[in-house]
């Protein structure tokens, strides 16, 4: 407890905001004007936003969001499925956040699981995987879960499958995605439009409780970056920029845990186990990023069994699904683009009724910047403590 009452305390942050100051401008001097750092999970852009941080940094150190929102990067095709599943009288479980996501197109005159439901399609919000297993139990009908998700989430869907929990008329509608391989693409992606290159990585902390901090390690020093696994108060973000400077002006790459508290070299062996066990790693769609290779996990072996593309004969998306209509939320996405400069933010887009999928769920930056704007109370409070 004394040591969260530390992440609260004002006067330690202002000592941090010193020491990001006073790295920042040695690397000015050196010559590194403007130091981009990616923020990359969606509840890193949450913090940030809500409390202001970017109001905290000096001239030149810029946060940019990431793809690190797993309802953002679910592929169309597979929101597509479930509504066309849930019309023909499968039963589908979904996350909230997940039930309002827009599809690219229309699939009987319906965008989202939201609009199937309204139509009469057969569709249940729960708030994890088991309560899917228990209901499909009841229920007894042809079910399918929307199983979406980041290395954090694997685990719910690994442990029950391997512990034969799940019941045979319950299928997975997999659209699990790795995260350093989308890091990885994001920055290469930035590199290859000319625009200014990513100087450092804020890691994902829940993201890392499962993997251990070793592939974000292998990641940093194959892209001669430096990365801090970071948690979620908003000093653990300020430490974490801190250290990244730091790390740039002692010029080391490689990855530092600031998020000591829950994250380990080696990660969750067990739950990492479990995972291994159930699934595969594969190439995988991400939307509006394409296909991503070495960063989906599949069904593998005897769990094929519930994997609900081979059992309904539907197709995988292929990263060839385009975004809708005007819509930036890929740019946005990868950290190329702020959620002002797409031309439908705000107008043709708003939480209440999102068109992109930036703009669904709590940790889509759209959704973010709409909610909190440029600041939100922190800021004010900091300006009113002289921060």
């Amino acid at each position: 407890m004394k040591e969260l009452e530390l992440y609260r305390d004002y006067k330690f942050a202002e000592k941090v905001k010193k020491l990001i100051w006073r790295y920042a401008n040695v690397l000015r001097s050196r010559g590194l004007k403007v130091i981009k750092l990616m923020n990359f999970c969606g509840t890193h852009e949450w913090t940030t936003v809500h409390y202001g941080l970017r109001s905290l940094m000096p001239e030149g150190v810029e946060l940019v969001a990431g793809p690190g929102c797993p309802v953002c990067i679910t592929p169309s095709l597979c929101v597509e499925h479930a509504i066309k599943l849930s019309l023909e009288g499968v039963t589908v479980y979904t996350f909230g956040d997940a039930y309002r996501l827009p599809a690219t197109r229309e699939v009987a005159g319906a965008r989202s699981l939201r609009e199937a439901r309204a139509m009469g399609g057969s569709v249940k919000v729960v708030y994890s995987f088991m309560d899917a297993v228990k209901d499909s139990k009841t229920q007894g009908g042809e079910a399918v879960f929307l199983a979406i998700g980041f290395e954090t989430t694997a685990p719910g869907y690994a442990i029950p499958l391997a512990r034969g929990l799940v019941p045979r008329n319950l299928k997975l509608l997999p659209a699990l995605r790795l995260t350093p391989p989308a890091a990885r693409h994001a920055i290469l992606a930035a590199v290859e439009r000319g625009l200014e290159p990513v100087r450092g990585i804020i890691a994902p902390g829940h993201v890392s409780t499962v993997t251990g901090a070793e592939p974000w390690d292998k990641l940093s020093r194959e892209l001669g970056l430096p990365s801090v696994i970071s948690g979620f108060e908003p000093l653990d973000l300020m430490l974490s920029v801190a250290m990244l400077l730091r790390m740039l002006y002692q010029k080391r790459v490689g990855v530092e845990i600031e998020y000591r508290r829950l994250v380990t070299w080696k990660g969750n062996t067990l739950a990492k186990r479990f995972i291994s066990e159930v699934f595969q790693v594969s190439d995988a769609a991400w939307r509006g990023l394409g296909v991503i290779p070495d960063s989906g996990l599949e069904l593998r072996g005897p769990y094929t069994s519930y994997d609900a593309y081979r059992e309904y004969g539907l197709k995988l998306p292929d990263g060839k699904e385009d975004m809708p209509s005007g819509c930036r939320c890929a740019d946005v996405i990868m950290g190329l683009a702020r959620p002002v400069e797409c031309p439908l933010f705000m107008k043709a887009c708003t939480p209440s009724k999102p068109y992109g999928p930036c703009m669904v769920s709590s940790e889509g930056t759209c959704a973010i910047w709409a909610r909190f704007g440029g600041g939100g109370l922190a800021k004010r409070v900091a300006e009113e403590v002289g921060l």
